[in-house]
């Protein structure tokens, strides 16, 4: 592959230079870093990313191409993409391509061959902020005036660019239990965690209504992850309140946590650089167990807000920060975690979490026998 100049600016003007990789073109969004080391395909194609530009704390990126079926959604879902080095070519025996066709077929343009140590201790110091890659405009003053047009992602709605347009189901029709699912940038790897425990998924827009999600006659509720800013929703922070108050168990991961706790009362705020990666510890309250965890959020629950109700309970903890992983309602079958319990790409020592919402659909569903 040709070395095709391409700077990346930040939104507090420092300036980094490095190689084209990917669509050659200019693209914007929230700079963020991800720690994992494996997994790349399932991350870039997370819908929580939309509208991120993402450095990879791994070294090398592209080496073992991508896989047909390891995809989180319908394509790339980063704004771009920052390497230290970048691999044109792969050396997976059963691959079905490169991550540089990969990125080109999906308009998706980055930059490599940069010191990203140096830039991820900048953002960590620095905290999340703009930036803006080119490699078909190398004029720095120009590039920081498109930069300022970009907003903030705080404040920002995002999970109406990346909702299902139309209700669609995974599974079998004949499951012993149906789930609802609010799809507000829902993950591939969710559905199918829940469709290997027995579920008939319906997946709905997040424009549905209650009565249109009850209409399947579900035996739960499911609230996904997505990306944006939490309290830019106030039309689905509604509908969860309407879905909680059906006495149904729900189970939310993600973004769908953060709506679930603005529905009952508590807050959440933009932290300074967020948790992403595929190494997070966090510690269950209720079991006294450490879990190695999959994370993508720029926003928390404020810890503080917890107080607010009395009927939620605080069940798990970022042990790196102590910020709220996991909530629970006292007196309905509703929890929810800040992590990716499916951990697509990560470690499976959250899936149990799956196994709880279905044994809490089997009480409620015998108790009304």
């Amino acid at each position: 592959m040709d070395n095709k100049p391409a700077v990346l600016v930040l939104a507090d003007g420092t300036v980094f230079k490095g190689n084209a990789i990917g669509k050659i073109g200019t693209t914007t969004g929230e700079i963020a870093f991800n720690t994992g080391m494996t997994g790349y395909q399932e991350v870039f194609t997370d819908p929580s990313y939309h509208k991120q530009i993402l450095v990879m704390n791994t070294a090398h990126i592209g080496n073992y191409g991508v896989k047909d079926d390891e995809v989180e959604s319908d394509g790339m879902k980063i704004a771009g993409l920052v390497t230290k080095k970048f691999s044109p070519n792969f050396s997976r025996y059963n691959g079905d391509g490169s991550l540089q066709d990969f990125m080109e077929n999906d308009n998706c343009t980055g930059i490599s061959d940069i010191d990203t140590r140096a830039l991820v201790r900048h953002i960590r110091n620095a905290g999340a902020m703009n930036a803006i890659i080119s490699s078909d405009n190398l004029d720095i003053d120009s590039l920081k005036a498109e930069l300022a047009k970009v907003p903030s992602m705080e404040g920002l709605e995002l999970s109406s660019e990346v909702t299902t347009k139309e209700a669609y189901t995974s599974g079998d029709e004949n499951s012993d239990f149906r789930v609802s699912l609010l799809d507000i940038g829902v993950k591939n790897s969710i559905v199918s965690c829940l469709v290997d425990r027995g579920c008939y998924v319906k997946v709905f827009p997040m424009n549905s209504s209650v009565e249109d999600m009850m209409a399947f006659e579900p035996n739960g509720f499911m609230l996904s992850n997505g990306p944006g800013d939490p309290s830019a929703m106030p039309e689905t922070i509604e509908l969860v309140k309407k879905i909680v108050n059906t006495d149904i168990p729900v189970f939310g991961i993600c973004l769908g946590h953060q709506v679930l706790a603005l529905s009952q009362g508590l807050s959440t705020e933009k932290m300074h650089n967020g948790h992403r990666g595929i190494n997070h510890p966090v510690k269950n309250l209720l079991t006294g167990k450490g879990e190695v965890t999959s994370q993508n959020h720029g926003f928390v629950v404020s810890k503080d807000s917890i107080d607010s109700n009395p009927e939620i309970e605080l069940t798990h903890i970022h042990l790196n920060d102590d910020t709220v992983a996991g909530i629970r309602m006292k007196n309905k079958k509703v929890f929810s975690v800040q992590y990716h319990p499916e951990a697509s790409a990560g470690p499976h020592d959250s899936r149990y979490l799956f196994d709880q919402f279905v044994e809490n659909m089997k009480t409620v569903k015998a108790e009304m026998v």
